[in-house]
């Protein structure tokens, strides 16, 4: 593994652009933590259809306009999976969408610069609902989860994509994204990282530099599938949460013996509005895959069947797993 020396000045100068960049987002339009789960893509998609993003962000809808709201799927280029996730096909989920507009299946061609919404489809809510009905009943996994692709959309729904050839330079949003991705595109190149503005990348980033390690950006790189490796060639888990309830999702024993390579379990916090990593605990494997596999069992022997094989550490189990903290 090359490891690289990041200058941490240089990152916390442009750290600080893009946490003033999200008070002012705040401030303006109501909606906060744009840089956590990819969010900044639906304020892209938001900006081309000129939509207004829903204040708080909150529940299922994303955006609206004077004919209702709409609810944004998308993928990017660069992702591994080129379809659109449903991941909680429930009756409520279902019947919630007979009260959108419209569903938003979005692509964004993030190998260009600045990243652009190219292509979309616009699927009513309705259609979409009975779409889902009929489609989820043969589905038996227990994570209630299904995937559409664009040939399924053109196919079964015979919705035709919609080309989006000119970015909207005068949206609301478009001075702010601006500022963002040339930002985001100088923390890359300080940090020689991809993807920052992809799920919590950029929280682990800044971890990272905490902790004088290097941030493996894609899965199965440098540090194979793990999150983070020092100088010594040592490999490192990250889980970063706001609220001192950190998630281990798809926990199968295969998962809990790759964390046996790792030489910490990192369980940081954050500040998403200011951007910053604001505690950090580090924690043994050993000490701590025992806990999680207790906490699966007293969560099956509670619910039986589990959607999905997923605990969460809590502040009270900081102890339990001897962990330290070192920020």
């Amino acid at each position: 593994m090359n490891f690289i020396k990041y200058n941490k000045n240089e990152v916390i100068k442009e750290r600080d652009k893009l946490a003033k960049i999200q008070a002012n987002f705040l401030e303006l339009f109501g909606v906060n933590d744009i840089f956590s789960n990819s969010k900044v893509y639906e304020v892209v998609i938001a900006n081309e259809l000129k939509h207004e993003l829903i204040k708080g962000h909150s529940g299922s809808r994303d955006a609206f306009d004077k004919y209702g709201e709409y609810e944004y799927k998308h993928f990017k280029e660069t992702s591994s999976n080129h379809s659109w996730t449903f991941n909680d096909f429930s009756d409520t989920t279902m019947e919630k969408l007979n009260n959108c507009k419209s569903v938003i299946f979005a692509h964004i061609d993030d190998i260009i610069y600045p990243p652009k919404l190219d292509w979309y489809y616009n699927v009513s809510g309705t259609t979409m609902s009975t779409y889902l009905k009929e489609k989820t009943q043969a589905i038996k996994n227990t994570r209630k989860m299904i995937n559409v692709s664009a040939n399924q959309i053109e196919t079964c729904l015979d919705i035709k994509k919609t080309y989006n050839t000119d970015t909207n330079l005068v949206g609301q949003y478009y001075d702010m994204l601006k500022i963002i991705f040339d930002s985001i595109k100088e923390l890359e190149k300080l940090t020689f990282s991809k993807g920052l503005l992809t799920s919590n990348k950029i929280f682990e980033l800044l971890t990272a530099v905490e902790l004088g390690h290097n941030m493996e950006s894609e899965q199965g790189g440098r540090a194979g599938a793990h999150d983070a490796y020092d100088q010594d060639g040592n490999i490192y888990e990250y889980k970063i949460s706001k609220n001192y309830s950190w998630n281990f999702q798809d926990i199968s024993d295969n998962v809990l013996n790759k964390y046996l390579l790792d030489n910490e379990i990192i369980l940081a916090v954050k500040n998403p509005e200011k951007l910053e990593i604001i505690e950090i605990y580090s924690a043994k494997p050993e000490n701590t895959i025992p806990r999680l596999k207790e906490k699966l069992a007293i969560k099956k022997l509670k619910h039986g069947t589990l959607r999905r094989l997923q605990v969460s550490l809590s502040r009270g189990d900081l102890k339990v797993i001897k962990a330290t903290k070192i920020l």
